[in-house]
């Protein structure tokens, strides 16, 4: 039996194989600890639907196929699609399908899906904020969201008020999901190996979100509140709403002084802000 393709033998053998390398332009490092590969698989209810961001060389693919119903892949690159096509024969449950995940219309593609979709991902660094801004934003309401990220970004995500690390991703990610540390992925779980240390997060949608009229436009006005960190929440809330007046009154209603930042701010704040700043008009 061969080893899995989350090894580091199994990788260099495809690698070689293939005459390929991981290339920088698409943040490709591919992943080679099968335990890590298995914890995020296993994060996921056995048996389900799974979309995967970026599956590489399939060292993840391989991982989710044994744990899920059905994969579906999405990859930028198109010299990795005969790899994926002939390490993963042996899997039926798994579908690659060749474009930019951010590009792609969610609601449109998996609309033939009558049962909760999982993602789980080891997601290249550059576009970790954009794809799960994308997710987020998104109707369908991902029950569990599994990514691979940089330990920095991972950070920010778990972050706390009063922190450096505090800032609209906590916010946003916060608001809907659980966010709890899987486990840690060191430089040398990935072939090539990064500069920096990675993090596995699991995001699980809470049940008791708390209401706002529109969601989208709450987490635009979070932007906005953390648009430029060095400022007080004044002024960006000054250049958000583009009225200084309405600012002030702002601040005012929630008995804030007019030097606090955003970072001082919890998530049941935000929304108080942000009901007034609707109330306001």
């Amino acid at each position: 039996m061969e080893k899995p393709i989350a090894t580091i033998s199994r990788t260099r053998e495809i690698t070689e194989r293939y005459n390929i390398r991981a290339k920088k332009g698409f943040g490709q490092n591919f992943l080679v600890d099968v335990s890590i590969a298995k914890r995020i698989a296993n994060s996921i209810p056995k048996d389900s639907i799974v979309i995967e961001v970026g599956p590489g060389i399939g060292s993840l693919t391989e991982q989710l196929a044994i744990h899920s119903k059905k994969v579906i892949a999405y990859e930028v690159d198109e010299r990795l699609l005969p790899i994926l096509e002939e390490e993963l024969k042996e899997y039926s449950n798994i579908e690659v399908i060749l474009k930019d995940f951010l590009e792609c219309n969610l609601e449109e593609e998996l609309k033939e899906f009558n049962e909760p979709i999982y993602v789980a991902a080891n997601l290249p660094y550059y576009i970790t904020s954009p794809v799960l801004f994308k997710l987020f934003e998104s109707s369908l309401e991902f029950p569990i969201i599994t990514v691979m990220m940089q330990k920095e970004v991972a950070e920010r995500f778990l972050a706390k008020p009063n922190s450096k690390e505090y800032g609209s991703i906590s916010v946003e990610g916060q608001y809907l999901y659980h966010i709890e540390r899987v486990c840690n992925a060191p430089k040398n779980a990935f072939l090539p190996a990064p500069k920096v240390d990675s993090v596995v997060l699991k995001f699980e949608r809470k049940k008791d979100i708390l209401p706002v009229d529109n969601q989208n436009q709450f987490f635009t006005f979070i932007k906005g509140c953390f648009k430029q960190r060095r400022k007080t929440l004044y002024n960006n809330l000054r250049e958000f709403l583009q009225d200084k007046e309405k600012a002030e009154n702002v601040l005012e209603k929630m008995n804030y002084p007019m030097n606090i930042r955003a970072e001082e701010l919890s998530l049941e704040e935000f929304i108080n802000l942000y009901q007034i700043v609707k109330e306001q008009g």
